[in-house]
């Protein structure tokens, strides 16, 4: 059977949730969301402290048909292993921000994902999405290049960080999916392996799988899944298209999304450079059953317009494997 078709509602956390499952559940044809904790879309707090939250929550999305099997904590999250400085104050709540002092607040930022693995249980799903932070992005391209003792001493301190959260989530029967992406400790094939090293490879923790992340750096995303078949948590779908014009290559620099100036953009699904059969055909491969969630961004396009297109697209996209299975990847 396809799988079921998501929208991530992170981009759309500024429209009130009932307003935007009235719209996804509706004319853009949707089965449910991946439904981020900022906004007025899900508040960690009040779900576990207000019996009737989680409830009436999931009340709302069944009258619009829809249906949360992922629960999504990229902001809090990006704030447990992160350099945390000011800009940090926007992503997260005001009672995790605290004193914003920097330990302070990662602790608070990891207190409040384990307490996102139980609001998650709660609520059915089986998926916490996010993000991880790093204490060593600016190393990746920066200068002077780091010592190994360096990323070493970084990796031990992640693990410190997450293996608490990791427990939260095992004794929730949740999973991690963490958004492989530049920022983060884990952003392509190989410092993937990396991070899963540090953790001593454990099933709460996997991959939420972005092929627009992966395709602007260089990286093969079907040779990503085919790497990690049995740690893709969760799959997004966003395009992307390489804009180099001889005068940047391809980091963002300083520039907002669709601005000229940069050497990538965003786009809404098929309208970028990504091979999207290629990906069908990996994550049958693969026997990757679960949602598609449009994660959409297209600074050139009205969202509206771009949210209803990318489910249509979505839908015609995917396709089952022959009724004996795929061929297994030979390399």
């Amino acid at each position: 059977m396809p799988r079921p078709i998501l929208l991530f509602s992170g981009p759309w956390a500024d429209v009130p949730l009932e307003a935007l499952a009235a719209k996804a559940g509706g004319d853009w044809g949707y089965q449910g969301f991946e439904l981020c904790c900022w906004g007025d879309h899900l508040e960690v707090q009040r779900g576990l402290s207000e019996d009737g939250y989680c409830p009436e929550r999931l009340e709302l999305l069944a009258r619009h048909d829809l249906q949360v099997p992922v629960v999504a904590a990229h902001k809090v999250g990006h704030a447990v292993s992160d350099v945390i400085d000011a800009r940090h104050q926007a992503l997260v709540p005001d009672y995790v921000w605290g004193d914003g002092d920097p330990d302070r607040v990662r602790h608070r930022a990891a207190e409040e994902m384990m307490a996102t693995f139980r609001l998650a249980e709660k609520l059915g799903a089986a998926v916490v999405s996010g993000f991880t932070g790093s204490p060593v992005w600016s190393y990746v391209g920066g200068y002077p290049a780091p010592k190994p003792g360096i990323i070493q001493d970084a990796l031990r301190q992640f693990a410190a960080q997450w293996n608490p959260i990791l427990d939260a989530a095992g004794e929730s029967g949740v999973r991690f999916a963490c958004e492989v992406h530049p920022g983060q400790l884990a952003y392509d094939l190989y410092s993937a392996e990396v991070v899963l090293d540090a953790l001593n490879g454990r099933e709460e923790f996997g991959f939420t799988f972005d092929p627009s992340h992966l395709f602007w750096q260089g990286v093969d995303p079907v040779a990503f899944l085919r790497r990690y078949p049995d740690r893709i948590y969760h799959v997004h779908i966003k395009d992307a298209i390489l804009s180099l014009d001889g005068r940047a290559g391809v980091l963002g620099g300083y520039w907002p999304s669709g601005d000229s100036r940069r050497g990538w953009q965003f786009r809404s699904p098929g309208r970028g450079g990504i091979d999207w059969d290629a990906i069908i055909r990996a994550l049958n491969e693969i026997g990757y059953d679960g949602p598609l969630s449009v994660d959409w961004h297209d600074p050139g396009m009205d969202r509206e317009f771009g949210a209803a297109e990318a489910r249509q697209f979505v839908k015609q996209l995917d396709f089952d494997p022959p009724p004996h299975g795929p061929r297994a990847f030979r390399g």
